[in-house]
């Protein structure tokens, strides 16, 4: 299995080949060890890194970063073709890294590469990701008079609106757009939803004065982590003023709330079954 070290934010590393798998989107090269975070073919909320591979003087440009498997009998599976969910028994799970042109000559397995990611996209994302779990948080603390049966709780205590309502997440470079289906299981569970039309500003605004908060806090922020390989367990953690909160994750975060100028969201319901919530950070200056 890959050993992964972007849990604690590194962005460089060297690796041994382990495969070089031909592939109509790129040459996928597969390693033992990466600083690169991939995008989960299950939930691709976060996309894979980008940056270049070196090896023998050579180097390449990898423009993504994704799962890949090898089943029992040996063959690889990439990324959406993955026919299992990550962990699945009787597979064995790495990390590829799609290469934007042909691989130099010395690529190999055996061959030994220095992996470097984008730094800069990296942390645009971990600003994306840590601002979209605090916004989700923000909307459960805001919503949750609109509840009219007792539903599971989030870390904060509140109706878990994102738990039971989440549709799609997909995190960008400072930022985030998330969906939530509005419909019928969700109002048989207890939500008015004709109540969340007619209050979404103020809500927005709730929520928003809600993260400005947080973010003046300047809590601590983390990735905790059960283990070196991809397919171990991760959480994020943050000490938030109302409590520590830790939500399962496999991407990338920063270190501490100090990273944000701002953080805003927008709440979007021309759709009357679909909520849409758009994250926008600003990072510190």
């Amino acid at each position: 299995m890959t050993v992964v070290s972007f849990p604690s934010g590194a962005t460089t590393g060297t690796g041994i080949v382990l495969a070089v798998i031909a592939d109509p989107l790129g040459a996928v090269v597969v390693t033992d060890a990466t600083p690169f975070h991939p995008v989960d073919h299950t939930w691709p909320d976060q996309p894979g890194d980008t940056g270049r591979l070196a090896v023998a003087g050579e180097s390449a440009e990898v423009i993504d970063a994704v799962m890949a498997a090898r089943s029992a009998d040996g063959a690889y599976a990439i990324g959406a073709d993955i026919p299992v969910k990550r962990g699945a028994p009787g597979w064995d799970w790495f990390v590829g890294h799609r290469l934007g042109a042909d691989a130099p000559t010395a690529l190999e397995p055996g061959a030994h590469v220095v992996l470097d990611v984008d730094a800069e996209r990296r942390a645009s994302l971990s600003r994306g990701h840590t601002a979209c779990h605090l916004s989700s948080l923000a909307l459960d603390a805001v919503l949750a008079d609109l509840w009219r049966k007792e539903i599971s709780a989030d870390p904060l205590g509140h109706p878990d609106f994102e738990a039971r309502a989440g549709q799609s997440s997909r995190i960008r470079p400072d930022g985030a757009v998330d969906e939530y289906r509005l419909g019928k299981s969700l109002r048989r569970a207890g939500f008015d939803t004709a109540g969340l039309a007619g209050s979404l500003p103020a809500r927005a605004a709730r929520a928003n004065a809600l993260l400005a908060q947080w973010v003046a806090a300047g809590a601590a922020s983390r990735v905790v982590t059960d283990g070196p390989a991809i397919i171990d367990r991760r959480r994020w953690e943050c000490d938030l003023p109302e409590g520590n909160v830790s939500f399962a994750c496999g991407g990338t975060h920063v270190d501490s709330l100090r990273a944000f100028d701002t953080i805003t969201v927008e709440l979007d319901q021309r759709d009357p079954e679909l909520l849409v919530m758009t994250t926008t950070a600003v990072p510190a200056r």
